[in-house]
């Protein structure tokens, strides 16, 4: 349990939005509707990926990259001469100074050949991956997952188009395998003894963080996450804890949500507190194509045009990236 009183965080079974009954997709969307008006947060279950096969396969590539590896992959904050390398690679950890490391990972398809990768288009990164010899099948299954990720908030964001009354199509068509600017970041949490003070946050509560609080950058976020309490939300009563549970994925709106429903249904603010334990934290950003803009509506009915102006998915996702960046620092 927790230090603070637990949000409320419903488990939604999200099968009915692989199959063909409307009806049964129309009540798992009235959840998810009644989720993202409330906290923001729910756990979508019976998702159909295994995910203790998710949370083995990477902490077994966690556990085996040596630094020389790590700092082969390294994106441009961390390795000035990878400066192609901005969104895709690996965020080390800094010993005395920072813990936590990741890779990042962009869609498959972004490969040598692909359009937006000949024509350097910003936001779009052939991956890199590392050598199939030391790491047997971890790029076979790195890209699997990413489908299986992707599968699932598809499925989701049938779920999300229902809630606000619009086609079940509504979402997708902006949601394509070809270009979809997603990308799965296997995020590493480690047990450090000593753990190093600078790499500990203090919020003004006198809360310890591994990470300040923020709104996601994004559409949605699909999570997995080791059964570790490590995350709460801000609520009109404070700051609640998650709970974790580690067979559903935590889902929330992310701002480019809030801004195309007017706020209706809103990012939730949220934060990572310090745990020195040795865990995992595993999202699926879901993001649109680079040039796909869908027009703020007044998602609420209240009769009022949205002040808020239309914009491509991929000005908003640079900007959003770079102010979290500006805000929070490098992860």
């Amino acid at each position: 349990m927790g230090s603070v009183p637990a949000a409320n965080v419903p488990r939604i079974d999200i099968s009915p939005l692989f199959g063909d009954n409307h009806d049964k997709k129309l009540q798992v969307a009235k959840a998810i509707d009644a989720a993202s008006r409330d906290t923001g947060f729910f756990y979508a279950v019976n998702h159909g990926v295994d995910l203790q096969w998710l949370s083995s396969e990477t902490r077994k590539f966690h556990m085996s990259m040596t630094h020389e590896e790590k700092w082969d992959l390294a994106i441009r904050a961390y390795n000035q001469e990878h400066q192609h390398k901005i969104r895709s690679g690996y965020s080390l950890s800094i010993p005395g100074k920072k813990a936590v490391e990741s890779l990042c990972y962009l869609n498959p398809s972004f490969r040598h050949g692909h359009p937006r990768i000949e024509t350097p288009t910003p936001l779009h990164e052939a991956n890199d991956w590392p050598d199939e010899a030391k790491h047997p099948g971890f790029r076979d299954f790195a890209e699997s997952y990413f489908w299986e990720a992707f599968r699932v908030s598809s499925a989701l964001l049938r779920g999300y188009a229902l809630a606000l009354n619009k086609d079940e199509d509504f979402f997708a068509r902006h949601f394509r395998k070809e270009d979809t600017l997603s990308s799965v970041v296997l995020i590493r949490y480690p047990f450090l003894d000593p753990y190093p003070e600078p790499a500990i946050k203090t919020a003004d509560d006198g809360t310890k963080l591994s990470f300040e609080w923020h709104e996601d950058v994004d559409l949605i976020t699909v999570l997995y996450q080791s059964d570790v309490q490590n995350l709460q939300v801000k609520t009109p009563q404070g700051w609640l804890d998650i709970e974790p549970d580690d067979t559903g994925y935590l889902v929330n709106c992310g701002s480019y949500m809030a801004h195309i429903t007017d706020n209706y249904y809103p990012a939730p603010i949220h934060r990572v507190v310090w745990r020195n334990e040795e865990r995992q934290s595993l999202p699926f950003f879901v993001n649109l194509g680079y040039e796909d803009k869908v027009e703020p509506w007044d998602a609420a009915g209240k009769g009022v045009k949205p002040d808020r102006e239309a914009t491509t998915y991929g000005d908003y996702l640079q900007n959003g990236l770079l102010g979290l960046i500006k805000k929070n620092g490098q992860t």
